[in-house]
């Protein structure tokens, strides 16, 4: 194999990142993953990979990060951010263009989204990526740009809404986008494209459309889901007055953000069918069906909780299940404190002890009493030392992960339909330390989507207060201890 010297990844933490990063570091490729959440990255099982932080919103971030770099991967996006995610993306691709200016790297490869044929750039997501393509090509350096539709892999946006409409409604009844056609590829034969372009690296910018062997309507894809996955629904594709709507209907019903459901939603107006006849010349490679696709995401997505936001506890793996929602639901609020990491996570620490859960205990004590009331019988009590373990017991909760002065993470116990867990999260700013409270959910279909709608008002309410309270006794410590004479 001939080196292409460093490789730096852009967007690592995003779902083809994590993937590609082992993939090429596996085989022997100096790797840097780059992303804005550097905890995140350095909890990977990844060896011999260098993790930078990197924010493209903010160019002083890249100074000093493409030294040495000879290959890029451009595999960010902004439509998890917001409603304007098209100028920050804009604005990100300028960055990158201006940071390559006198830099050694020798090609970018840019991760994009098929165009529709008749140029309609009404979509804001696929005007996006058209955008930073063109913002990309200024550069002095070649720029590969690769072209793909729905990918079938676990944690593709696309993929997800349909699982999730299929696991959680008991009729379907989708926009009439379901008629609309596409290529899908399998997330596989997208990582060995991706991969191959470092044995055929570009001399000039080039363009490759990306696609699965079969042509499709969103509707064949539902019916063969359901197929295979043995969940069958009706499905009556019905018009509805506005993608406000659609977005709205998707944000009850998926746990995928909205402003991904609305990107989305814009994009499936479209036939996006890709020409993959030059880039299959260039790296052939056999192609996976889409129903083998499905098959091995679903195997794929088992392996979820299996990983460092879980703890790797065996109870949460043990407990998933194929219908729970990929992406999580989640609640949660964070607040600003002078109190030091080391103040804040001795009274985290404390939790179910003589503070009990910090705040508004007569509803955690409510919502066990309704576990009784079913007949699940809940655990009481906690370690009597002071400093928390993984696998200790915190009432019905249990330990999964402890970072000390960083991260705190209870497995909830309790009767419901999903899975889920709470995370107390530290984090250092320098003038300042923030604390973060947050539930993740999983729902477990209609019922898990209504326990959480349900929940949600209270979510919000003990959230705030706990993280409040949490904050206040941290600081109150510090008052307290004698001063030096």
């Amino acid at each position: 194999m001939n080196s292409p010297g460093k490789i730096l990844i852009l967007g690592a933490s995003g779902y083809i990142g994590q993937r590609l990063v082992p993939r090429l570091a596996q085989i022997g490729y100096p790797v840097i993953a780059a992303a804005r959440r550097l905890d995140w990255l350095e909890k990977q099982p990844w060896s011999g990979v260098e993790c930078r932080a990197v924010d493209l919103l903010r160019p002083e971030t890249l100074h000093g990060l493409l030294d040495g770099v000879e290959t890029i991967y451009y595999l960010v996006h902004s439509m998890g951010d917001g409603s304007d995610f098209i100028a920050r993306e804009r604005r990100a691709a300028l960055n990158l263009r201006d940071a390559l200016r006198g830099q050694s790297v020798r090609q970018v490869i840019y991760l994009s989204s098929l165009q529709a044929p008749d140029g309609d750039l009404s979509s804001s997501h696929l005007r996006a990526r058209q955008v930073t393509a063109d913002i990309l090509r200024e550069s002095e350096v070649p720029v590969t740009e690769l072209r793909a539709g729905i990918i079938i892999g676990a944690g593709s946006a696309a993929f997800e809404v349909m699982r999730d409409m299929i696991y959680n409604l008991p009729v379907l009844t989708p926009p009439r986008w379901v008629r609309s056609r596409t290529t899908p590829i399998a997330l596989e034969n997208l990582l060995v494209y991706l991969q191959g372009f470092l044995e055929h690296p570009a001399k000039e910018h080039r363009l490759f459309e990306a696609a699965g062997p079969e042509v499709m309507s969103y509707q064949q894809q539902f019916e063969r889901f359901m197929a295979i996955s043995g969940c069958h629904r009706p499905l009556i594709p019905i018009p509805f007055p506005t993608r406000w709507v659609s977005v709205w209907f998707l944000s009850m019903i998926t746990s995928v953000p909205p402003s991904i459901a609305r990107a989305l939603i814009q994009g499936l107006r479209h036939d996006l069918l890709a020409d993959d006849r030059a880039l299959r010349a260039l790296i052939p490679q056999p192609l996976i069906g889409f129903d083998e696709a499905v098959r091995q995401t679903l195997e794929e997505e088992k392996k979820l909780v299996d990983s460092p936001g879980w703890g790797h506890a065996p109870q949460a793996f043990a407990r998933w299940r194929p219908e729970y929602g990929y992406y999580p639901k989640q609640a949660g609020h964070t607040v600003k404190t002078p109190a030091p990491l080391s103040a804040l996570w001795d009274v985290v620490n404390g939790i179910g002890g003589q503070q009990r859960y910090f705040f508004a205990n007569i509803l955690w004590q409510t919502r066990g009493a309704l576990d009784l009331l079913v007949g699940h019988r809940l655990d009481k009590g906690r370690p009597e030392r002071h400093w928390l373990r993984p696998g200790d017991k915190v009432d019905s909760w249990r330990v999964i992960v402890v970072e000390p002065e960083k991260e705190l993470t209870l497995l909830f116990g309790m009767k419901a339909p999903g899975l889920g867990r709470l995370s107390f999260t530290l984090r250092d700013i320098g003038e300042y330390r923030t604390l973060d409270v947050r539930a993740f959910w999983h729902p477990h279909g209609t019922p898990g989507l209504l326990y959480w709608l349900a929940m949600i008002p209270a979510h919000l309410f003990i959230f705030r207060g706990m993280a409040r309270r949490i904050t206040h006794l941290a600081e109150q410590s510090l008052s307290d201890r004698p001063r030096e004479r």
